[in-house]
């Protein structure tokens, strides 16, 4: 990592102050591809509120000096909303036995330098220390290869994503609605979960 460059891993409540912080993150980078999400900054406010309130939840907080530059999130899946919990639910699943991440998000200025690793150490960590969670897993937007918005030469984070052990469950798909660049209303979108088994 770039001089300068600290992270901070917080949990529980001591996530309140720094929410703000990281809805203005997910604003800003999820208006790229593959979200191409217009952003709400008070609905980012109130799906952030669950990590607050989740005793077992997880910030990792990248800091450039005192600006933060990333965040990455997560929660037992048991404490996040219904359409997270849904997919497992309808699959005879345990809710119980999965913490979810909620998403990794950092500037572009900041990327390649280690930090997306570091995210998912610190999480993973964070979730097998608690004891009572076999897996983790995560949810990635689908999208069509051949979507003409897709930049040219983009690489997406399934490589990186594999590499770490994780494999994409195509039987655990959530639909969210979040209105895109150039939308009038929301639209659902799918996403599909990514699972590894805690200490393979």
């Amino acid at each position: 990592m770039s001089p300068g460059i600290t992270v901070r891993r917080l949990s529980g409540a001591g996530i309140g102050p720094w929410l703000d912080e990281v809805a203005r993150l997910r604003v800003a980078v999820f208006r790229d591809w593959p979200y191409l999400y217009e952003g709400d900054p008070a609905y980012e406010r109130e799906y952030l509120q669950a990590y607050a309130d989740s005793a077992d939840s997880v910030v990792v907080l990248a800091f450039d000096g005192d600006r933060v530059v990333g965040a990455s999130t997560g929660l037992p899946l048991a404490d996040d909303s219904a359409e997270f919990r849904r997919p497992f639910l309808d699959a005879g699943r345990p809710v119980g036995e999965v913490f979810y991440f909620g998403e990794s998000v950092l500037l572009p200025a900041y990327r390649g330098q280690g930090l997306g690793h570091r995210f998912f150490d610190e999480r993973e960590a964070h979730a097998a220390s608690l004891g009572r969670f076999t897996v983790t897993g995560f949810c990635a937007v689908d999208r069509d290869p051949t979507d003409p918005r897709r930049p040219p030469g983009h690489r997406g984070n399934e490589a990186f994503w594999e590499k770490r052990g994780y494999v994409r469950q195509p039987g655990l798909t959530v639909r969210l609605a979040w209105r895109e660049i150039g939308e009038d209303e929301p639209s659902e979108k799918p996403l599909t979960f990514w699972l590894r088994r805690i200490g393979t």
